[in-house]
């Protein structure tokens, strides 16, 4: 029983998850490498291919970071209680006559929807909207390098504009 409420409450992000992650990637690289291992080419050679196949093995630590801290077994029960809160506020809120009590239904309704929006805020990386170029993968929709679509036009264009513009 200590062992499931110590596990239920550990910090998502310790020391125990970061090693595990680790491990893990050192495993698919060390799985590249032999992939890339043939008769002609060196060890050094291979360890060079499966880190560049790999990619920035910093950022997939931190992104797996960020899933396992968002996977905690928790959040569940806590947005199913948020929501159950939510649904007393509102009925309370509509069936109440007394003024204290509609005062009470509005709080009943605030706090989960404040409680929620702060579970979103926390869950947003600021590395994903300040990222260099190099770093973000866009989302490539056809054969080219170049992106099928443009997020943020810099030119202040309206997108009807960039689609005339583009033909």
């Amino acid at each position: 029983m200590k062992a499931v409420v110590g596990r239920i409450f550990r910090r998502s992000d310790s020391e125990e998850n970061k090693r595990e992650i680790e491990e893990e990637l050192r495993f698919h690289l060390e799985l590249l490498t032999l992939e890339h291992l043939q008769p002609d080419v060196s060890l050094a050679e291979a360890k060079g291919a499966a880190l560049k196949r790999f990619g920035n093995i910093e950022l997939i630590k931190d992104q797996c970071l960020e899933i396992s801290r968002k996977s905690h077994p928790l959040m569940p029960a806590v947005k199913f209680f948020l929501i159950v809160v939510f649904l007393v506020g509102v009925l309370v809120r509509v069936n109440g006559t007394d003024c204290d009590v509609i005062h009470i239904g509005d709080l009943l309704i605030a706090v989960p929807i404040l409680c929620r929006l702060l579970l979103y805020v926390r869950g947003l990386n600021p590395s994903r909207f300040f990222s260099e170029h190099k770093t973000s993968t866009p989302l490539m929709l056809n054969e080219t390098a170049q992106p099928s679509f443009t997020i943020y036009d810099h030119r202040k264009l309206t997108p009807v504009e960039r689609l005339i513009s583009e033909k």
